[in-house]
């Protein structure tokens, strides 16, 4: 049983001494109980979506938070940037977005990248083929150009003085033309693995947009300075707000990306979102507060091994629509601005007064207040990637419909439940979260009592290296009254090592059957 599970707190008022066998318990107190977060609202997304995330998480048997946070992510990476929601004329949100879902390892994220993916790197691998004979076109082109440039330039410099001017003028005109030609990249929607300079230099091959889906959180090591040993999450911040951004590279003129568009699908293991807080500038400059956060429970332990397979008509029809997104708004140059219609205004309107009502001072949004103050601008963003996922062949051409935003609102209380749980463990003692991990190991195995050494030889080595690790996470279990430390038994004359500690736990803990 979960420390955090409701059943374990059940009577806690009623419960006294005479309830309990042994010597008198005080009652416990809770270790900053966070209480059970949402569900992901698979019911929110449209059918083909909301069918192709149940079924992967029904195969994979993955929490279906990891596969519904992708789903956003995937729609985001199609639309490319080429979408905003316009709200009351000025107000202007691009449809990409940052997810990180929290995880520990053996929850087979990379089974559920696979199958959620796989429909855009079919998509950018027909734009290879498809944009080859424009790309060669361009390539000899520009050889051309180059020869022809060079041969211009030869003839000048051993021209006769009566012609050395137009000679001149001639090589000059076709250098130029030569500097001017550009061979286009391969067409590329996703990558991984990447610096913050080659994501900027991406951003200008990619036309100002580009996706980073990864199984895991290795881009907050690079966004905190792997490379270049200080932070540099510029161009992170920039490809989230679509603020322009410039490219600057040798021998050549400075390169302006007007709107980029970054969408970032990230899965991490639990400990990075802690320690992304610490990340120098990470919070002052606004990036956590750019991410959709989740932080499901773990399924290992209670999987179905039989799991229901995913349906391939599910997996087709996901294929088809999120294909032909993807290809449809990779070939537009320019970008389409939806609008809501006026019910789907006064849903907004709505959210954002109790939003606004919950940032003051003493209200339940005021401890990550950075993170909500852009709530509201990330469920119309969502709004914008359910309208398009609701309407794939004509989406720009309709306004965005109440019922899409009421659904982007309820994700947006699902992803603020989340958030305020992730910045209240970015602010935790270590030892808080140390001592909620033994505490749910001792409610899980109903354990009464135990030695310090058999507990550090129950519990995982990569979160307590050494047996010394336990004492801050026993401590504030003993001082919160969940167990403690019984006396020492009595030395012998025969010497040796002295016993391990040994421990007894709340009744809570144990509860009578």
């Amino acid at each position: 049983m979960s420390p955090h599970d409701p059943e374990l707190w059940a009577g806690f008022e009623e419960m006294t001494a005479e309830d309990v066998a042994g010597p008198v318990w005080d009652e416990p107190v809770p270790l900053n109980p966070r209480g059970q977060l949402p569900a992901f609202p698979v019911d929110a997304l449209p059918d083909w979506l909301g069918a192709m995330t149940a079924g992967v998480a029904e195969e994979t048997q993955t929490p279906i938070d990891l596969a519904g946070c992708l789903a956003l992510a995937v729609i985001g990476t199609a639309a490319g940037g080429r979408l905003t929601v316009t709200v009351r004329g000025q107000w202007n949100e691009p449809v990409n977005l940052y997810t990180a879902v929290a995880l520990p390892p053996g929850n087979r994220k990379s089974a559920v990248f696979g199958l959620m993916t796989k429909p855009l790197l079919a998509a950018e691998k027909a734009l290879i083929e498809l944009t080859a004979p424009q790309r060669a076109e361009a390539a000899a082109s520009a050889r051309i150009a180059k020869a022809t440039a060079e041969k211009a330039e030869k003839l000048a410099a051993n021209a006769e003085a009566d012609k050395l001017a137009d000679l001149t003028a001639q090589a000059i005109s076709l250098s130029e033309a030569a500097e001017r030609a550009v061979v286009p990249a391969e067409p590329q929607l996703v990558a991984d693995d990447v610096t913050a300079e080659s994501l900027t230099s991406l951003l200008a091959q990619q036309d100002g947009r580009i996706s980073i889906l990864s199984p895991e959180g290795e881009i907050f090591e690079i966004i905190a300075g792997r490379y270049s040993g200080v932070p540099n999450m510029g161009i992170f911040l920039k490809g989230h707000a679509g603020d322009m951004a410039r490219v600057n590279r040798q021998a050549r003129d400075a390169q302006y990306i007007e709107n980029p568009a970054i969408t970032m699908g990230l899965a991490v293991q639990p400990d990075v979102l802690d320690s992304i807080g610490q990340i120098k500038g990470a919070d002052g400059r606004g990036l956590l507060a750019r991410f959709l956060y989740s932080k499901p429970e773990s399924l290992v332990g209670y999987r179905n091994l039989t799991p229901e397979l995913l349906s391939p008509d599910t997996a087709g029809t996901y294929a088809q629509r999120l294909g032909h997104l993807a290809l449809t708004l990779a070939g537009w140059t320019e970008s389409a601005a939806l609008t809501l219609t006026p019910e789907a205004d006064a849903v907004l309107l709505a959210y954002q007064r109790v939003t606004e009502s919950r940032l003051c001072k003493d209200g339940p949004l005021a401890p990550i207040v950075n993170w909500a103050s852009k709530r509201d601008g990330a469920v119309a963003r969502i709004a914008g990637l359910l309208h398009l996922a609701t309407h794939p062949e004509d989406a720009w051409t309709r306004p965005i419909a109440a019922e899409t935003m009421a659904a982007a609102t309820r994700l947006g209380d699902y992803f603020t439940a989340h958030a305020l749980d992730v910045f209240n463990a970015m602010k935790a003692d270590p030892a808080q979260e140390a001592a909620h991990t033994v505490l749910t190991h001792l409610s899980e195995t109903r354990t009464a009592t135990f030695t310090k050494r058999d507990l550090f030889r129950a519990m995982p080595r990569s979160e307590f290296p050494a047996m010394g690790d336990l004492d801050p996470a026993l401590n504030l279990l003993e001082e919160h009254g969940w167990v403690r430390q019984q006396p020492p038994p009595p030395r012998t004359t025969r010497g040796g090592r002295p016993p391990s500690p040994r421990y007894e736990t709340h009744p809570r803990i144990t509860p009578a059957a």
